[in-house]
């Protein structure tokens, strides 16, 4: 017969071991917890990035399936990367876009890209019926991207086009424009390399340029961030919006997109129509 000393000794062995029991339980719970914000943190970012690519639409993203494309199509030379000349100036290839694509508007390619200025920046003024934006690009950051959109608002290829998406999520919010047919095909005759780093992130007032998702596929489309966006480093961030540019962007996003592009890729046209009467050259 066990002694109350004995009983009091198994009692407080068989509560050390609940004890040691639960501990390990909540360790494994935090651990397997840990695991899995990281996972979900990873699918946010990668889903943000197929969104913007139009990945998920299980259609050919070189065509209108991809309403991010800047030249809706692929071409047989791919653009080269820039390359920095001993001046400062930047090397750029602007390729032909062979792909056929029917929605191409041929405008020629920027002058002189083998010695594209790669310092300060440069300003135009984005007016729309709904208000205006200005936008500054930075040539040393994207010298290629912000010689092309400056050169493309000269020739007017922006005027009187729409900005056709509109995608209103906390970690995922821009307006795209940039296509002069307003399907999210078309762009110009010809496309150029991406200027990425890893280090590249897109937070609120960012004007990047869209892609198919290809390297190289960069051509006149692009998103304006009115949230802190969350994408994988495969736009090139090409400059900023003003204040008063964001004002106008808060404006539209309010008001959302008609679903249009849901469930995949994402968004829809703006509720409220949104018509770019010119972009033209300030400096």
């Amino acid at each position: 017969m066990s002694t109350s000393k004995q009983r009091r000794q198994a009692a407080q062995r068989h509560l050390q071991r609940q004890l040691e029991r639960r501990a390990e339980l909540v360790r494994k719970r935090r651990r397997n917890m840990g695991i899995l914000v990281t996972a979900l943190a990873a699918v946010v970012v990668i889903g943000a990035a197929l969104l913007i690519t139009g990945a998920f639409s299980g259609k050919d993203t070189s065509a209108a399936a991809d309403p991010t494309t800047s030249s809706a199509g692929s071409s047989a030379s791919a653009a080269a990367a820039p390359v920095t000349n001993a001046d400062g100036t930047v090397s750029c290839s602007y390729v032909p876009d062979t792909s056929g694509n029917k929605a191409l508007k041929d405008v020629g390619t920027p002058p002189n890209p083998k010695s594209t200025p790669a310092k300060g920046t440069g300003t135009l003024r984005m007016s729309t019926n709904q208000g205006d934006l200005t936008l500054t690009l930075d040539r040393a950051k994207a010298p290629c991207a912000a010689g092309s959109f400056a050169y493309l608002a000269s020739k007017k290829f922006f005027d009187n086009s729409v900005c056709h998406r509109e995608v209103n999520q906390k970690t995922f919010g821009v307006l795209q424009c940039g296509d002069p047919t307003g399907t999210g095909s078309g762009g110009p005759t010809y496309k150029y390399a991406e200027e990425v780093t890893p280090a590249t992130k897109y937070p609120r007032g960012t004007i990047a340029m869209a892609n198919s998702g290809q390297p190289g596929s960069t051509g006149s489309q692009f998103f304006l961030c009115f949230t802190d966006t969350q994408l994988s480093p495969d736009y090139t961030a090409v400059g900023t919006v003003d204040a008063a540019g964001l004002a106008v962007l808060d404006k539209i996003a309010k008001v959302g997109n008609n679903g249009s592009f849901e469930p995949s890729p994402g968004g829809g046209a703006p509720k409220v129509p949104v018509k770019i009467s010119s972009i033209s050259v300030v400096s």
